[in-house]
């Protein structure tokens, strides 16, 4: 696994394309064999009963051990959303003159009114000032580390998927922050990228595989690589995305429904 970016002038997206040559052939056809292993393994898990709400996955229930995600701030919350609109932003070309301001226009044209905005609108000027001053310092990271982004990569952004297994007992929901490269090449080409305004941690591993792993089952071809950066230590983590890879994210998978049902 590569670790973080030095002083080098090496980007993320250097990292993360790396050498055509060295790319192995698509594989299209282990994600057949995955998908049975799973529905396998969560039928020893879940048997034959059924379910009035199915067990639903997500990239947070891998943060801390099987966590729902809902231990964050509500400021820290903020921030992660601002900061993955400032991505779109800058992957869109857009210019970005007030990224706080721009970041929060475009979120509130997606997303609306929530509990999350209605937070916003109540904090006080000290507060207000804190999460700007944040989301700015988290952007001159993610502006400086990023790396140009060729269209010839085809970049898509805030990219979800949604994955039924178990007889619709079980739901994998997944969004990834930054995909490149296409399933349609001879060789694996397709990059992950989740960003993340929090430090790395072993639960930024397993997000790393789940989003390899829905991927997978998603497209039927497994990805080049998949990785993570921080924008508030300026980490990055990449591996390149085996079938020892996605098995491991599996079991991760089961663990969690075992442990939700």
């Amino acid at each position: 696994m590569s670790s973080l970016l030095d002083a080098s002038p090496t980007s993320v997206m250097e990292v993360l394309r790396g050498e055509r040559a060295s790319r192995p052939s698509a594989d299209s056809s282990s994600a057949a064999s995955l998908r049975a292993v799973l529905e396998d393994s969560l039928l020893g898990v879940l048997g034959t009963a059924t379910r009035t709400e199915p067990v639903t996955v997500r990239a947070s229930s891998f943060r801390a051990p099987y966590s729902s995600g809902e231990g964050a701030s509500a400021l820290g919350s903020l921030r992660g959303i601002l900061i993955s609109q400032a991505l779109r932003l800058l992957c869109a070309r857009v210019e970005v003159t007030d990224v706080y301001r721009d970041a929060l226009v475009a979120w509130r044209a997606e997303a609306g009114e929530n509990y999350l905005s209605r937070y916003l609108a109540q904090l006080d000027a000290e507060d207000t000032a804190r999460l700007r001053a944040d989301v700015e310092a988290h952007w001159v990271t993610l502006r400086r580390s990023l790396g140009p982004l060729s269209h010839w990569w085809l970049p898509r952004t805030s990219l979800r998927a949604y994955q039924r297994l178990g007889a619709g007992r079980v739901i994998l929901r997944d969004m990834v922050d930054l995909m490149v490269g296409t399933t349609a090449s001879d060789a694996a080409s397709v990059v992950l990228l989740d960003v993340t305004t929090a430090a790395l941690d072993e639960g930024a591993e397993r997000i790393m595989r789940y989003h390899a792993l829905v991927q997978t089952l998603r497209t039927g071809t497994v990805p080049l690589r998949t990785s993570i950066f921080s924008t508030g230590t300026g980490q990055l983590w990449c591996s390149d995305v085996s079938g020892e890879t996605l098995v491991r994210s599996a079991h991760e998978v089961v663990d969690v429904v075992r442990e939700l049902a």
